[in-house]
């Protein structure tokens, strides 16, 4: 590319960035967490459980609310504990949680994947994590080969734990790493020299976890281009099976902590967007496939076969291969069903009442029409392979073909702009578009975008 052309892209980035850096959900989920409400409750919840179908694939998921360090720019539902009666008497309650789950449905509910997030599962002591996985299997009885992940903190990883989880049949797991930079770890109270990921991956591939995931993030406050790109030349050194590359989330109205955070320090949209940029573009080239917004694979891993063959899902794990019906245990989670999303009490002591009561925990949640299937839908699709055929999910959910003018409408700047392209039925969003694809979602999302700060960044 000639310099006059490397300066005309350079201007028309600045213009696209500046006209679209805007608020915009992560589409997680469609309809959104923030459309919620109390009208799911648990006898919603208990309903919907018993209307599973028999043949229906699950998956399981455990929230640990538990960190043994609270980092700065976490989004989590967590808090730092050390205290072994604390987790000992919170997994009691989840299996407890589970056992009426299991009540309700009435019969095995043969779970195809596990899913311990938070927080951080492995601030559970080997004997807890025993205690919980053994008891889930016990209550559920999952199928043979049951996919089995776990999110992990390196820097309070032990050899022990990792060797118990493998006999558990852990089959992936997944490191938070964020940066390896020393000036961004302080900025964000996460300190973790390279040696101590490098450490952790080396126990789980010696103990025979199949699959070795390590989740990054740009757009940390004292984060530049060189910071991502140090920290990814070190990470790819271990070769990892897929990396996630997170844009960080500043929403102190949310996070509190957040506010500890230096907003000065935080890179703008312009340096976010060079910064995820020149990442994916190391990936590629290193031999990742890239998938969706930000995750990446090698080819021969199970995401990237289901990207090829376009079954990939986006949930709240991200982009996964995990089934859509989805059975969540522990303070916050979310759990979704074929009618709709419920969530338990996201206040671990409300959560805990309500068990402790022999309460199902759900606080909210919401029934899902069949425009809400028919918009999210098209919103994974979109989200996932970048591009959706109209008429066939209309004909799918049985719906008027007609009913695009609104959304045309909203897209027409975004069309004008070549990040999308719209012919007849068909939308793709385009290779400059790809970083702006929440932006495409939102034209489908039935909910008004609200003035008042709900979500992070869409670049």
């Amino acid at each position: 590319m000639s310099a006059c052309a490397e300066t005309l892209m350079a201007v028309r980035r600045q213009r696209l960035l500046r006209r679209y850096d805007v608020s915009a959900p992560r589409y997680t989920s469609y309809p959104t967490a923030a459309q919620f409400s109390p009208a799911v409750g648990p006898d919603t919840w208990t309903d919907w459980l018993r209307a599973l179908p028999q043949d229906e694939p699950v998956g399981l998921y455990a929230h640990i609310p538990f960190c043994k360090r609270l980092c700065w720019y976490c989004g989590c539902n967590t808090r730092a504990v050390n205290r072994l009666d604390v987790m000992a008497s919170y997994v009691d309650l989840l299996l407890k949680e589970a056992e009426m789950v299991a009540e309700a449905l009435g019969r095995p509910l043969r779970p195809i994947s596990l899913h311990l997030g938070g927080g951080t599962p492995n601030s559970l002591s080997p004997d807890l994590l025993s205690r919980l996985v053994s008891g889930l299997k016990q209550l559920f009885q999952p199928d043979e080969g049951l996919a089995f992940a776990a999110e992990l903190d390196p820097a309070v990883l032990t050899s022990d734990w990792v060797d118990r989880a493998a006999e558990l049949g852990l089959t992936r797991a997944s490191l938070g790493v964020q940066d390896l930079s020393p000036e961004v770890q302080q900025a964000v109270n996460r300190i973790e020299p390279f040696e101590v990921v490098e450490r952790a991956v080396g126990w789980l591939r010696r103990a025979g976890v199949p699959s070795v995931n390590l989740d990054l993030m740009y757009g940390l406050p004292r984060q530049g281009r060189a910071q991502v790109l140090s920290t990814l030349e070190q990470i790819l050194t271990l070769r990892p099976d897929r990396i996630a590359l997170f844009g960080y989330a500043h929403v102190p109205w949310m996070k509190p902590h957040q506010r500890l955070i230096d907003t000065a320090e935080l890179p703008g949209a312009s340096e976010r967007f060079d910064q995820s940029q020149a990442a994916a573009e190391l990936l590629v080239q290193a031999g990742y496939q890239a998938i969706g917004l930000d995750h990446f694979a090698l080819p021969d891993d199970s995401l990237a076969v289901a990207a090829r063959n376009g079954r990939v899902r986006r949930s709240f794990q991200g982009y996964t291969t995990d089934p859509a019906t989805l059975i969540g245990l522990g303070a916050s989670s979310i759990s979704r069903a074929p009618q709709g999303y419920a969530q338990n009490h996201t206040v671990e002591r409300e959560w805990r009442a309500a068990v402790a009561a022999a309460r199902l925990p759900i606080a909210r949640g919401i029934a899902m029409s069949a425009n809400d299937r028919r918009r999210a839908e098209i919103i994974e699709r979109l989200m996932c392979d970048f591009a959706v055929y109209l008429p066939a999910v209309e004909r799918r959910h049985g719906l008027d073909p007609d009913r695009f003018a609104t959304s045309m409408s909203a897209l027409r700047p975004l069309i004008e702009d070549r990040l999308v392209i719209v012919d007849g039925g068909a939308v793709a969003v385009t290779d400059l578009g790809r970083p702006f694809v929440r932006l495409v979602c939102a034209a489908f999302d039935q909910a008004p975008m609200s003035a008042e700060p709900r979500h992070a960044r869409a670049i």
